[in-house]
């Protein structure tokens, strides 16, 4: 029976930080994306408010190049490729679904991934305004979840997903079995099984030998 490995990336793949940090970062931004994170973490910002706060802040300057800079700048565990590259040798699928811009997101796919779902953010340069619809949610991860165990002829049962924060809960709540990577309780208190440190290839292994 084949698997469903399901990654977030925020504060999982990325290393104790998240794609508009690292953007915001290559603009200068570093202080105003902070408060935005702040309030995101606290509940007081949508996932949908938070976007359009954060296109407000890029739409002056932010150009692919930044982008692409920002993606090969940050600071991702290490063994991501290797990770995958052995998760397709085995017949089994990964995905990525994070709440960030599919800009960012779907950069992965050249390191492997069979598929990535982000927000659908403007695309740079930034001149549109936000479309609240292609905003996801927590709850949104579950429904890519099932679409692609659909797609792949699995169920949840054959899921196996990772993940770090709140954002996260809903999709540990429904399959049954999860890692939490460098996690807060949202989610550790959840998981399956707990990982803390900067190789993917260590988090995979609990998952694999069950240790």
């Amino acid at each position: 029976m084949g698997k469903l490995h399901l990654f977030d990336m925020d504060g999982t793949l990325l290393h104790g930080s998240a794609a508009a940090v690292e953007i915001s970062r290559r603009l200068g931004l570093e202080r105003e994306i902070a408060e935005l994170e702040r309030g995101f973490a606290a509940g007081e910002l949508t996932p949908v408010r938070f976007a359009q706060l954060a296109c407000d802040m890029w739409a002056a300057e932010l150009t692919e190049l930044q982008v692409a800079a920002a993606f090969e700048g940050a600071p991702w565990l290490t063994g991501i490729r290797e990770v995958w590259a052995d998760i397709r040798a085995r017949g089994e699928r990964c995905a990525v679904i994070s709440l960030s811009p599919a800009f960012f997101v779907e950069r992965l796919l050249g390191w492997g991934a069979d598929t990535a779902h982000g927000s659908r953010w403007p695309t740079v340069p930034i001149r549109q305004p936000v479309d609240p619809a292609g905003i996801l949610s927590s709850a949104a991860k579950v429904r890519i979840a099932d679409e692609l165990c659909a797609q792949y002829g699995l169920t949840r049962a054959d899921c196996v997903a990772y993940g770090d924060s709140m954002s996260d809960t809903e999709l540990f709540a429904a399959v049954p079995r999860s890692i939490a990577v460098n996690a807060d309780h949202h989610v550790s208190d959840l998981a399956s099984y707990v990982y803390a440190g900067r190789d993917l290839r260590e988090a995979y292994e609990l998952v694999r030998t069950g240790g």
